[in-house]
């Protein structure tokens, strides 16, 4: 009798911890804030010095492609004394500990959900500085991939119902309902949204394996195709002459390689600028490397937005650039 007595209070007890486990994973808050913007806890003293110089660096590195000098992220410190109730709920937070193992350590859904914290600590000024500039590409990752799924899971919310891209181009690609395909032709789309100031645009196609070669002119093969499809394919305002898209010469490209879908991808941004037009602003192209299916896969956005910030923009075409599957 006192056996069984004894085994259900166990069971009950670890039902008990279980559903408090559960209870409080159910209710931590929803987080909040704007896309790319990070609540930075330190002290007034530490923002104000070198400390905060270092954590400025880090965060505040210009974004590549624009043609203005834009932050990858905004901040707004926070001393730590009044980091406390809805000050916490930001989706993403660093935090400078001092007096503690040195070290950069990033955490999940410590105060909301979804919410990314970076915690920053060392026993000395000299210390923290040394941690921020040692490991600032894992700050940068940690961040950008978390505004990255948290743009996605927006998008989720409202997705296309297109289906020619899928069965013309054999690969998904997500991207809101308020986009619409001004133009298909072909394997060629030209998907656009209406902003206040002008246009987002992103363009899809294929071209045969052999259209881009690997040597020491990647970058002027991919910018001879985009400006010759871009001239066929995308008409400029009615005028005489005739306005077409050209890659700005006066400045040079950024091009990186990386890997999206699994898959080798060719990465270029630069600026786009309209001749005949007073039109230009950010691109960025990525052709991705499809070998099974003997071809490149080509997907281009850019945005058209005069006297404004571009950076937010352009995070949600590459966004939805990369939420791409390739069958």
């Amino acid at each position: 009798m006192r056996k069984i007595i004894l085994i259900t209070f166990v069971s009950l007890f670890v039902i008990g911890c279980k559903d408090n486990k559960t209870s409080k994973e159910k209710y931590l808050p929803d987080s909040s804030g704007n896309l790319n913007s990070v609540s930075v806890v330190v002290d007034n003293d530490m923002w104000s010095g070198d400390v905060g110089e270092a954590i400025r660096n880090v965060l505040a590195t210009v974004v590549d492609g624009l043609p203005q000098d834009e932050p990858m992220f905004s901040m707004s410190q926070i001393p730590p004394s009044v980091f406390s109730g809805f000050v916490t709920k930001n989706r993403t937070v660093l935090k400078v500990v001092t007096n503690k193992e040195s070290g950069v350590f990033v955490t999940n859904d410590v105060y909301a959900k979804p919410q990314k914290v970076v915690t920053v600590s060392g026993q000395t000024k000299e210390d923290l500085i040394a941690q921020i500039n040692n490991n600032s590409e894992k700050i940068i990752e940690a961040f950008t991939n978390s505004e990255l799924s948290e743009k996605l899971r927006r998008i989720d919310k409202s997705l296309h119902n297109y289906t020619s891209i899928e069965e013309k181009l054999g690969l998904t690609i997500k991207f809101p309902s308020v986009y619409r395909i001004a133009k298909e032709e072909g394997k060629f789309f030209w998907i656009r949204k209406d902003i206040t100031t002008g246009s987002m645009d992103l363009l899809l196609y294929e071209l045969p394996y052999n259209a881009i070669k690997r040597n020491d002119s990647m970058v002027k093969q991919i910018i001879r195709i985009r400006d010759s499809v871009n001239k066929e394919m995308i008409p400029g305002p009615d005028l005489e002459p005739k306005p077409f898209m050209v890659t700005e010469k006066a400045y040079t490209p950024f091009h990186f390689e990386t890997i999206l879908d699994n898959k080798p991808v060719l990465e270029t941004k630069g600026i786009w600028d309209m001749q005949n037009a007073f039109m230009a602003g950010p691109f960025v192209n990525y052709a991705i490397e499809d070998k099974v299916n003997n071809r490149w896969v080509v997907i281009e956005g850019f945005v058209f937005a005069p006297s404004v910030e571009k950076r937010d923009y352009m995070f949600e075409i590459e966004a939805i650039i990369k939420s791409v599957k390739i069958k």
